[in-house]
């Protein structure tokens, strides 16, 4: 098959639609994904932790927008790290990220009998996992704008039930149905900063949408000018709803959390709603999370199948994870094997994957933070032109903020997740061996002549790229 007829995936994204992705993969009601698990964490100081969050992930969006400006391909972190340090530093990063982005789609898959679950009892929550299972797939290899269309009317319905919860609970809070003040939840309660540094760890999850919207640098009509805004937008827009709407939730229901049983803690959002709102308000509540949920696991899918079809790309990992479809363009190989392994979703637990995505988003994010560092600073092949105080602020001082955040967030994960996560990048390293014959090749690595990659070469990235060593 000659190059032009090669499959390539297609540009068709503007600054809204890539927007309006990142918001629906954070999806404003991801809140009640792990409402119950922070909450028990910090005492119910969960609005707290939004707040920390919110302000690790700013920077942190910042040097994502700054990266992919020099390099507006599919890859994400995987790629920007790569270009920074090395093959090996690349693909460790891109590895670790697959923790949060593999088991992404399965969280989704999980909530969603979950809380289905709640409703219709007789049906086994496994088989509403399944089911969506097997929906995000096939929608994923139909095509990005199908999802794209999907995602208008998955957040029109989110942002209908936002409003109608906050107003509930604001006016079941001015009814003096609660017992604590309007900014207690604002404040850092008896388990002080450290409490709410680990709620805040947890709720990187949260933020995986601007991550998310990197990934689309080969599907945006203009990468260098839309990805780093609709990376920040969607940062704020989902920022924003997650301290609304958690604030709301914490000043109209405070029980013992230390008491709630493990059920109990996952299914936390149905019981607050229910509080509120009574059986009927609870019940399109289920609906919405449910689409919701779905809307989020299905563009983690799509990010997910593009960071293993960059990598097969690359040669670190089998071939066939990079073949297209021939006639929708998508990475189908790459989504069946996401698919594969969202199955584990049928017998983990859920506070288990929320946090082995926090672990792989956080090491993620610290990476592209030293990138670039690296990059606009301390470039390879040294500097061409001389150093200004902006750069020096925006490329030096802001990530060098964002990564010390993201650090400290990462350090706050319980010791377990570090065990599982060291294990995890142990596989890599051996990977890495096996790839390059006990260490004695070079990594492969995505091949740009150039430090900022130019349009013919962003437009063959859909086509094999020759491999080459670390040019270090």
């Amino acid at each position: 098959m000659s190059d032009s007829q090669s499959p390539k995936l297609k540009r068709s994204l503007g600054l809204v639609g890539l927007t309006l992705f990142g918001v629906t993969y954070m999806t404003v009601i991801t809140v009640f994904t792990t409402y119950g698990i922070v909450n028990q964490e910090t005492d119910g100081h969960l609005p707290a932790s939004y707040v920390v969050a919110v302000v690790a992930m700013l920077f942190t969006a910042a040097s994502y927008g700054a990266m992919v400006r020099r390099y507006p391909v599919a890859g994400s972190a995987y790629t920007y790290t790569q270009q920074s340090f090395g093959g090996a530093a690349g693909f460790l990063t891109g590895w670790v990220m697959l923790l949060d982005y593999l088991f992404i789609p399965m969280i989704n898959f999980m909530l969603i009998g979950i809380y289905l679950n709640t409703q219709f009892s007789s049906i086994p929550a496994w088989a509403f996992t399944l089911a969506a299972l097997l929906l995000v797939l096939l929608f994923n290899v139909l095509g990005i704008t199908l999802v794209n269309k999907l995602n208008i009317a998955i957040i029109a319905l989110s942002v209908i039930l936002v409003i109608v919860f906050v107003v509930l609970a604001f006016k079941h809070a001015i009814g003096g149905n609660t017992e604590i003040g309007l900014l207690e939840p604002f404040t850092f309660g008896e388990g002080g900063i450290g409490a709410v540094a680990s709620g805040a760890a947890i709720l990187a999850l949260s933020f995986l949408g601007f991550d998310a919207v990197s990934t689309l640098s080969e599907e945006a009509k203009n990468p260098r000018k839309d990805i780093p805004r609709a990376i920040v937008l969607s940062t704020l827009v989902g920022g924003f709803m997650f301290i609304l709407v958690s604030w709301a939730g914490a000043i109209a229901y405070a029980p013992d959390w230390a008491a709630l049983t493990t059920a109990e803690v996952d299914a936390a959002g149905v019981t607050v709603m229910d509080n509120i709102g009574g059986q009927a308000f609870t019940a399109f509540f289920v609906a919405v999370y449910v689409v919701g949920a779905f809307g989020s696991g299905m563009t983690g899918q799509v990010s997910v199948s593009r960071i293993l079809y960059a990598m097969g790309r690359d040669g670190m990992l089998p071939r066939p994870l990079s073949r297209l479809h021939r006639r929708f363009g998508t990475p189908v190989v790459a989504a069946v094997v996401v698919s594969v392994f969202a199955l584990s979703a049928l017998f983990l637990s859920l506070d288990v994957v929320a946090f082995m995505i926090s672990f792989g988003a956080l090491a993620a994010f610290a990476m592209v933070n030293l990138s670039v560092i690296r990059t606009y600073l301390f470039p390879r092949g040294g500097r061409r032109q001389p150093l200004t105080a902006r750069s020096i602020l925006v490329h030096g001082v802001a990530p060098l903020i964002g990564f010390a955040l993201t650090i400290w967030l990462w350090t706050s994960l319980e010791a377990t997740t570090w065990l599982v996560g060291g294990i995890w990048v142990a596989v890599g390293v051996v990977i890495i061996a096996i790839v390059t014959g006990g260490f004695k090749r070079p990594v492969p690595m995505m091949d740009f002549s150039e430090s900022d990659p130019t349009t013919e070469q962003i437009d063959q990235l859909g086509e094999e790229y020759p491999l080459h060593g670390d040019r270090g």
